[in-house]
């Protein structure tokens, strides 16, 4: 690290920091973030043992379900590292996304106990061995509406400030998409419901806790 980009970075952080409404928002945001995943556990061993609708997929019918979890989780870490170099580099980065991730999650904790889905026929179990601590190390297979894989990494698209970083985003969101049905780990209408979800929720945080002190990439 040079001494000029060393400068930046420090400006970058002292400005975020002497924001009040900025630090709120990343000490809030932390905190909250820190309760959703200690509450993850429990609610996705609940939904695990409640009866759920098999949905007739015309597309996961046509496509031979194999184990590409490999594949999934490559592309899923890769752009969270990713992720986390530019919120280092911008801590707006880290606000953003944040935040969205926060209104996902509790989005998905709705979706998912109103819509109550069996796991897609021929499900092969998809398993990281970094978030299933998340699942309460279990492998859990009916949070379905909508998908957290996929909306998780379009959420990256929300907080980059690079074009090229963007463009990144969409084509390895649209990959782990593919691989996810190519696993049967979701429908077909989660993982095209994600994009439609985390755009909303985009809008409304645009609109709401951002709308005053607006971040900037």
């Amino acid at each position: 690290m040079n001494r000029n980009h060393s400068i930046s970075l420090k400006q970058n952080w002292k400005a975020i920091w002497a924001s009040t409404t900025q630090r709120s928002l990343m000490l809030a945001g932390s905190v909250v973030v820190a309760l959703i995943l200690s509450a993850m556990p429990f609610f996705f061993q609940s939904i695990e043992h409640r009866p759920g609708v098999q949905l007739n997929d015309y597309i996961l019918s046509h496509v031979p379900a194999q184990d590409v979890s490999v594949y999934i989780f490559l592309v899923i870490w890769s752009m969270a590292g990713l992720t986390l170099f530019r919120a280092v580099q911008t801590p707006s980065v880290y606000v953003r996304y944040v935040w969205l991730y926060i209104v996902i999650c509790l989005t998905r904790m709705l979706t998912i106990s109103l819509v109550p889905l069996a796991a897609p026929a021929g499900l092969v179990e998809l398993v990281d061995p970094l978030t299933n601590v998340f699942y309460g190390h279990t492998v859990v297979t009916k949070d379905l509406f909508y998908s957290g894989h996929t909306a998780s990494l379009l959420t990256m698209y929300f907080c980059l400030p690079k074009k090229s970083d963007r463009v990144l985003v969409i084509f390895a969101t649209t990959i782990v998409g593919c691989l996810l049905l190519v696993q049967h780990v979701h429908y077909t209408v989660d993982v095209l419901a994600a994009p439609i979800f985390v755009f909303l929720l985009n809008r409304i945080l645009q609109s709401t806790i951002f709308a005053n002190g607006k971040l900037s990439n």
